[in-house]
This record gives structure tokens, sequence and C-alpha cells, in this order.
């Protein structure tokens, strides 16, 4: 017979002459356990060369070492946006250091993405949740906070929450890429933002403030809005035209292709005609022609610190919440003269 494969919790508690419940606190590494009793239980277990079963372990422990990755973001974005591989591989990367199985949602629509979060709330087999793409009209948040399941935002958050969250700092961002716009010498500077997600909207504002500080009128029509994909910065790029700015601040990289080829069909050149800044510095940056100016963000290191909140909460529920804003940094190019 292989004691070893029939050996269990009952039976180690009569070899040593303890409870099963003394026996399952040892192997939990309880404190508050007499010396002598974790001695005469480790040493039954060292002799039979007794193995726990993980998935028992994890259920005495009420953990299960899973974590979903939530982008609530539709799926066809997520695969033509290279922000979100970037993130994820930060994400995956501190999930297999730190031996977690890591579970990605992705939706179609956003009922799509409700339904879905919702039965896996019910399930309760995931530790936490690390969760992306913060719109304002995202509805799987709310879900979450009303449930109370542990999750981290990558991002800052609309709600007034405690909200653990790992954000950059989007505004100094913005200021950055204005600042230096106009310490370059432009003056009709326009902006193509987002108005439906929060990293855009401070963005967004980060450049009124750098206008603001440089005593230079915010104007409206010089504003247009995208989504963060490159179609939609094209057909920004057109809407500004007919004001004849300078420069653009782009409030995306995938934006800012978009702009440089529809400023291409018309035929202006950059940087002579217009300067062109964006926001990210994902490699599609540097094959850009020209190589474009852009904000540099830690797109990498954000989604590692996530996971690894996820875990201290896990640890220690209790904790007060844990708000990092990471610094970015501006990457010249060829798209800015």
């Amino acid at each position: 017979m292989n004691t070893k494969n029939t050996l269990n919790i009952k039976r180690i508690a009569e070899l040593a002459g303890v409870s099963k419940a003394t026996v399952s606190r040892v192997l939990n590494d309880y404190p508050h356990i007499r010396p002598e009793l974790r001695d005469r239980v480790l040493r039954v277990v060292r002799e039979t060369g007794y193995e726990r079963n993980p998935v028992a372990r994890m259920l005495t422990a009420n953990r299960s070492n899973m974590i979903g990755l939530i982008i609530p973001t539709e799926a066809r974005y997520v695969f033509s946006d290279p922000y979100f591989p970037k993130l994820t591989e930060g994400i995956s990367r501190a999930a297999n250091q730190h031996k977690l199985t890591l579970s990605l949602f992705l939706f179609h629509s956003k009922n799509d993405g409700v339904d879905t979060i919702r039965s896996v709330i019910a399930n309760g087999m995931f530790d936490g949740f690390v969760v992306t793409g913060h719109r304002i009209d995202d509805q799987i948040l709310p879900l979450l906070i009303e449930n109370r399941v542990r999750f981290v935002l990558v991002g800052r958050s609309v709600y007034n929450q405690d909200i653990h969250y790992i954000d950059v700092d989007n505004q100094a961002g913005g200021r950055m890429a204005t600042e230096y716009l106009i310490e370059r010498g432009y003056r009709h500077i326009a902006i193509i933002t987002c108005d439906h997600n929060i990293a855009a909207i401070d963005r967004f504002e980060g450049y009124r403030q750098a206008l603001q500080a440089h005593g230079m009128a915010y104007d409206p029509s010089l504003v247009a809005y995208g989504d963060f994909s490159m179609d939609s910065g094209a057909q920004g790029m057109a809407n500004l035209l007919p004001q004849q700015p300078d420069a653009v601040f782009v409030a995306s990289d995938m934006m800012a292709l978009g702009a440089l080829r529809m400023l291409r069909e018309h035929q202006v050149r950059v940087p002579e005609d217009i300067g062109i800044i964006g926001f990210d510095d994902f490699p599609p940056a540097i094959q850009a022609d020209p190589q474009l100016t852009t904000i540099k963000q830690p797109t990498n290191q954000q989604g590692m610190l996530a996971v690894e909140t996820m875990l201290q909460i896990i640890e220690n529920p209790e904790r007060p919440s844990r708000q990092v804003t990471l610094p970015v940094e501006l990457v010249v190019r060829a798209s800015t003269r």
C-alpha cells in the first residue's frame, strides 16, 4: 500500500495523538500551537511523506490563487491598441512570479460584460480582480464595489471611494506635452482627446493648465475627440485642419498615428508645417514616419504593481487603500521641430 497517497489528516492525527483540528492548524502554520504538539505533527508528516492536496490547502486557506484581469473595453479595441498587450505583459509577469493563475475577461458589449462579471462574482472562484480601461460610463466597477469584491484599478477612479489604484500622472503628462510645444515656439496648439476615458480627461486638463500658465487662451474650436483608435485620430485631425493649428497634442499614440496619416493625405508636412506629440511611447511611435515625439508612460510597471497590490489586499483585506501615481517622461523625436 502506498501510504503517501492514502494518508489523510485524520490518520495524521491518530499517529500523532492529537485532534484533526490541531493537525489542520499546524499544516496551515497557525500561531499559538504548543511547540511539542507542532513538533509531534511535523515529525509524523516527515516520516510518512504526507503531501497536502493543493486544492484542499487552498480551500482551507480561503484562497484559490486565481485572479482575473477585466478589460471593460470592446474586444476589437483591445487587440488593436498596443496599450493593452503591454499592460497585460506586466500583469502576467507578476502573476507568474507569484504563482497565480490569471484569467482574462474580454467583452463584445457593455451588457455582455456586466452579465459575465455578475456570474463570475457569484461563483466566488477568484481571490480578486485587476480592472483596466476605466470609462466614465463603466458599469462593471460599480458592480464590484456593490458586491465588496477585491479589486485593483489600473487608472484613477471617478468614484469617491477608497479604491486601490495604480495610475500614471496623466495630468502632468498633458502639461508636459503642451509646455514642450509652447517652448518650441508653437502658438496655435490643438488637442485630440477622448471625453469618456478618465486618463484622456486628465491629459486634457493638463493641456488647459499649460495654456493658462503661459497666458494663452483656451479655444474650444481647437479641440477634437476620438476613442483612442487610429481612425478616430485621423477623423479628429480632419476636423481640426480648417482651424490651421501649428501643433497638436494627441492623447494617445494610436490617435497620433491616425493624425499623421490624415496630414499625409492632405500633404501637410510634419514637423515643417505642423508639430505632433502623442502619449504612450509604444513601438509604433518609433516606426512612424516621422518618428513620434511622445510622453512615455510606464505601462508594464503599472501592471506589475497592480498584481503586487492585489496580493497585499488578499493578505490583509483591512489595509488602507493603496493609491499610486507613477511619473511620465517626455521623449523627443522627429514629429516636432
